[in-house]
């Protein structure tokens, strides 16, 4: 990926639009990942920088998350192209992601992996929900800041369900649900929940359920379904676990029915529940309780007191649709963070 920083890293003061770039902060299969401050507020984004040629990966990563609203899910404020690259403008979490989390300090115990759990299955439930599979749900794709808040990331090999079975083969090895390595039509919901499953084991036990020498032998160890769960575990997580990764997609059950699960609601105030979004222009904390606006909300699109000035080489793809009076629904304050969104599709072909 050597030409991914080649539009700026030549100049003393590498704006993008209405952002300063700053500093590389981490780097991916698919991308580099920077922060930035938007020039107006001073809020720091991070900054995914992908290239052309993955035009597919960044267009399912924005038709995806444009129409997605959920606190435990990363927020896209906007996409900007250049000749050689896609820069993605997405909420900046100071943190750590779930797999360096496990790696410096080992296994959770089951408290705290409850607690976790609960907000990655909110968070899957409500894609499924929007009719948004992600297929990569991995530990690497879960963020979490020092007060264990968790946002799902990554959104590259996501798709919109359709009434057609999937095909693509995609997303992690260890992760994989077993119908994606035998080559099989796929629902992409059920192969979700799986992953789902492998998430959970590794977050209480510290391991992953099927670990071979080869990718072939992985292969043959998910396809059997067969792992082993340590003692140590109690009889309503090892439950929770199977349920998640029944080998017959048929019989895996939706997040809806696991989201009643007895382990997943231990010690819980109230049963988990499909998260309900609020309406658009409804989104006063003191009234909505946990839903507020996302800390790294910013001003993002055009509007009458402040036009976008964009170089003639950079091209602004997507940003949230602003409405006739320079605003999203509210009297503007270049504080566009709320829909309706829009993507122009030809773009990224």
């Amino acid at each position: 990926m050597s030409n991914d920083f080649a539009d700026f890293s030549a100049s003393k003061d590498p704006r993008i639009g209405d952002y300063i770039l700053l500093n590389f902060i981490g780097k991916g299969s698919f991308a580099n990942v920077m922060l930035a401050r938007h020039i107006l507020t001073g809020t720091e984004v991070a900054v995914k920088v992908m290239r052309q040629q993955d035009s597919s990966r960044v267009f399912q990563e924005v038709h995806s998350l444009q129409g997605l609203n959920h606190p435990n899910i990363i927020k896209l404020f906007e996409v900007i192209g250049t000749p050689n690259q896609f820069y993605l403008f997405l909420e900046h979490v100071t943190g750590k992601n779930l797999l360096e989390y496990l790696e410096n300090k080992g296994r959770m115990n089951e408290g705290e992996a409850r607690t976790v759990f609960r907000q990655i299955i909110s968070a899957v439930q409500y894609c499924h929900q929007r009719g948004i599979i992600h297929r990569d749900l991995k530990p690497e794709n879960i963020l979490l800041d020092g007060e264990m808040n968790v946002k799902l990331i990554d959104f590259g090999f996501s798709k919109k369900v359709t009434e057609e079975k999937l095909s693509t083969f995609c997303g992690t090895a260890p992760y994989m649900a077993p119908e994606i390595l035998q080559l099989r039509p796929y629902e992409g919901p059920q192969a979700d929940v799986w992953s789902l499953g492998v998430v959970l084991y590794q977050m209480v036990t510290g391991n992953l359920p099927f670990e071979g020498q080869t990718f072939e032998e992985e292969r043959q160890q998910i396809l059997t379904g067969q792992f082993h769960v340590p003692y140590f575990l109690t009889q309503e997580c090892k439950q929770l676990i199977r349920k998640l990764m029944t080998l017959d997609p048929n019989e895996r059950p939706a997040l809806e029915y696991i989201m009643k699960d007895h382990w997943l609601n231990m010690g819980q105030a109230e049963e988990l529940r499909p998260y309900n979004e609020p309406p658009w222009g409804d989104l006063d904390p003191q009234k909505q309780g946990e839903v507020k606006k996302p800390s790294g909300a910013i001003g993002i699109g055009s509007c009458r007191s402040h036009p976008l000035i964009v170089p003639s080489n950079w091209e602004r793809l997507w940003a949230p649709e602003v409405d006739a009076n320079g605003g999203s629904g509210a009297s503007c304050g270049c504080e566009h963070w709320a829909g309706p969104w829009h993507v122009e599709a030809k773009k990224f072909q």
